[in-house]
């Protein structure tokens, strides 16, 4: 008779799971780290925005920023025409000028979005 024995098919369905167990972890983390890259690259644009409006308004350190409005002729926007966002669901503010903008997932332990 032609076919597979229960023994060569589980021998074949634990390779599988070991190969999965030892390339989906390495997948999340890789997700992570673009996430936090792309998220760090969002950040620096909303600082450049935010200190070119300061310098066009002649703006001094601590004037408030209204991020939504003051920041979007300055910056490149997304295809909603906003600016654009945290690729892992944080929420950007930028409430002053001279002041880092900030991401909602800064304080994550494993990958912060922060600026260096």
């Amino acid at each position: 008779k032609a076919g597979f024995t229960l023994v060569e098919i589980m021998i074949v369905v634990a390779i599988i799971g070991l190969l999965a167990a030892i390339a989906i972890p390495n997948f999340v983390k890789a997700r992570a780290t673009s996430q936090m890259n792309a998220c760090i690259n969002n950040l620096r644009q909303i600082d450049a925005a935010a200190n070119e409006f300061a310098l066009e308004r002649g703006q001094k350190t601590d004037d408030p920023i209204v991020m939504n409005t003051d920041l979007t002729p300055y910056i490149k926007l997304n295809s909603a025409g906003q600016i654009p966002g945290c690729p892992a669901s944080g929420n950007y503010t930028c409430n002053q000028v001279g002041h880092n903008p900030i991401c909602s997932l800064s304080n994550l332990t494993s990958s912060p979005h922060v600026l260096p």
